[in-house]
């Protein structure tokens, strides 16, 4: 009788752990919890659950960051995000330029130099997504691709936040299509912010993934925000315009990567 030398089956070379894994979705699941109790809840715990969503979906995408493409990748994604996004709103609230001339509430908590902390945050937990879905789909353009991401996923943010009284816009010109209360010139600064910050980026990421293992975190996440921007605008914010034109942005960007990733190899 031959003797075999026995080896125990070890995980997949280079995949991430099943603790780190439950991690990320547990993260992500109490994300979405929060955001299908907003329209439920209303006064201070409205006011907490809004800012605790942005901390817990930003939290999702930055383990993801760090488990998936490891720490250089995670350090380096938020020292730029938050540190460009606080400069980009610093400005914008002194100065006007380039989203016009807005201010923030104080019910978004503690603010340096009047922009709440947790504002990058927001910025974190939709520019990694962005990054992702933008290298996916083109070579050269990842830039713009990721700067009209970001610009599609503030139409939905900014009309639920001014109605909210989360900050408020002072302005005489032009709106966003049906949002009268919005400046045009915030979808031409979110496009250029975006493009800037997704630039940077580009050039200053990795690119290649550490672990082997897909991208089903940021795919949900990305799933998630475009059905609940179009179910929530439509049945319960009563803004079938806003569901319209962030669910017709969104959808352009986002329906292509998810037939790309459906089709071939789920990067």
């Amino acid at each position: 009788m031959a003797i075999r030398d026995y080896r125990p089956r070890r995980r997949a070379r280079g995949s991430i752990s099943r603790p780190q894994e439950l991690l990320m979705y547990g993260v992500l699941l109490v994300a979405v919890a929060l955001q299908i109790s907003y329209p439920l809840i209303n006064g201070e715990t409205l006011r907490l659950a809004t800012i605790a969503i942005v901390y817990w979906s930003a939290g999702a995408m930055a383990l993801h960051a760090l488990f998936i493409y490891g720490w250089s990748y995670f350090w380096r994604l938020l020292l730029i995000t938050l540190s460009l996004s606080y400069i980009f709103e610093a400005i914008g609230s002194k100065t006007g330029w380039p989203f016009g001339n807005y201010s923030y509430d104080v019910s978004l908590g503690y603010q340096f130099f009047g922009v709440p902390l947790v504002v990058p945050f927001a910025w974190l937990m939709m520019a990694h997504p962005a990054l992702i879905v933008s290298r996916r789909m083109t070579q050269h353009w990842v830039f713009l691709y990721g700067g009209l991401s970001l610009m599609a996923w503030d139409f939905s943010l900014d009309p639920q936040m001014v109605a909210d009284n989360r900050w408020r816009w002072e302005f005489t010109g032009r709106s966003v299509p049906f949002e009268p209360n919005i400046p045009l010139s915030n979808a031409f600064g979110w496009l250029l912010t975006g493009m800037a910050l997704i630039a940077i980026l580009h050039l200053a990421l990795p690119r290649e993934r550490r672990k082997a293992t897909n991208n089903s975190v940021v795919n949900i996440f990305l799933g998630w925000t475009l059905f609940s921007t179009i179910v929530g605008n439509l049945f319960f914010f009563d803004r079938p315009g806003v569901a319209l034109l962030s669910g017709i942005s969104m959808s352009a960007l986002f329906l292509p990567y998810f037939v790309a990733i459906s089709m071939g190899r789920n990067d």
